[in-house]
């Protein structure tokens, strides 16, 4: 979201950067690993509630809806690309990236009675806003 740093690494932000300056988008293996994705304010509040409760374990404070990430640079080239969308590139694997990200947040539901509010195209929309600004 908002003031995510554009050049840290991430899938995010590189995707969003690269969609934005034309560049082609890069995916590391076929794209069919998976990941989830999350609005900031959606963990803060997961945060605030386990430091206001009693429970003293580890909790997932994650957004349990999981998407490819080809899926994830499609999604980036629709709502950040112009009318000709830069094209996506295969790159090979890294050996330690995670083929699957979707946490359990069965636990935060009944103890915090907490889940993720904002939706995966709201927050997309407002980190892409953001960075255009930038």
């Amino acid at each position: 979201g908002p003031r995510m740093h554009m050049n840290d690494g991430r899938v995010v932000s590189n995707f969003i950067m690269q969609t934005l300056t034309s560049e082609p988008l890069t995916i590391y293996g076929k794209g069919k690993q998976t990941r989830s994705f999350q609005y900031v304010s959606d963990l803060v509040d997961g945060l605030i509630r386990l430091m206001n409760g009693n429970y003293s374990g580890p909790v997932n404070l994650g957004n349990p809806e999981e998407r490819t990430i080809m899926d994830f640079a499609k999604e980036i080239q629709r709502m950040a690309g112009g009318p000709t969308p830069p094209p996506i590139v295969l790159k090979a694997a890294a050996e330690d990236d995670p083929r699957r990200r979707k946490p359990d947040i069965s636990l935060a539901k009944r103890i915090l009675g907490w889940e993720p509010k904002v939706s995966f195209e709201t927050g997309i929309k407002q980190t892409i806003s953001y960075f255009r600004k930038e």
